[in-house]
């Protein structure tokens, strides 16, 4: 196993995720129909299948290998939730340009950095019950950690949690808001999104 992150590795793992998005893409509408347009599933499979067929074509600088994932995103997801995954995925772009193995220990540095331009993106803060809050909780639980094994336990059990946690809270950004308190009992549906992701990782 690599002492850390690797282009490689990026391969697998965006492997896996399309994977676990392709199966879960039904649910992602069914969710998204609760609180949103109904498409998120659709959006997000256009958006890992433009990234399997690019994964080929990755440079073993991670840095670049992000960005190019990143731009996949922008050009075919065309959905405020890849905009938003695109944005954090440049984040992380910026911060490991120019290497080839990123170590364990950095992702979740990186999941902050993330959090933070995505915030700024979208116009959202933590607590606003939205796909960022998934992303915090699974920056707080790999803190310190250099196992991606036990990294991914963790972060999926954080996750998990972080659902359990906002469910009965209000929706406070993008087109959940406008359900006001019909969202309370929901869960919503990008943090689902990012579950799914990290538990194919699992």
């Amino acid at each position: 196993m690599p002492e850390g992150l690797t282009t490689t590795a990026l391969r697998e793992g965006m492997m896996r995720i399309a994977a676990k998005i392709e199966a879960s893409s039904d649910e992602l509408n069914r969710l998204d129909g609760l609180l949103g347009d109904g498409d998120l599933g659709v959006t997000m499979v256009r958006g890992v299948r433009g990234l399997v067929e690019e994964l080929p074509n990755l440079p073993d600088d991670v840095g670049m290998a992000l960005l190019k994932c990143a731009q996949v995103f922008t050009r075919v997801s065309g959905s405020t939730y890849g905009t938003l995954l695109a944005t954090g995925l440049m984040s992380a772009a910026k911060k490991t340009k120019g290497r080839t193995l990123v170590p364990w220990q950095e992702i979740s540095p990186l999941l902050s950095e993330a959090v933070a331009a995505m915030s700024r993106r979208a116009r959202s803060e933590l607590g606003d019950k939205t796909v960022l809050d998934a992303i915090e909780a699974a920056r707080v639980a790999t803190d310190g950690l250099d196992d991606p094994v036990e990294m991914a336990r963790a972060a999926d059990d954080a996750v998990a949690d972080a659902l359990e946690r906002f469910r009965n809270q209000l929706s406070r950004q993008g087109r959940a808001r406008i359900f006001g308190d019909k969202s309370i009992g929901l869960d919503d549906p990008g943090m689902v999104a990012f579950k799914r992701m990290v538990e194919s990782l699992r």
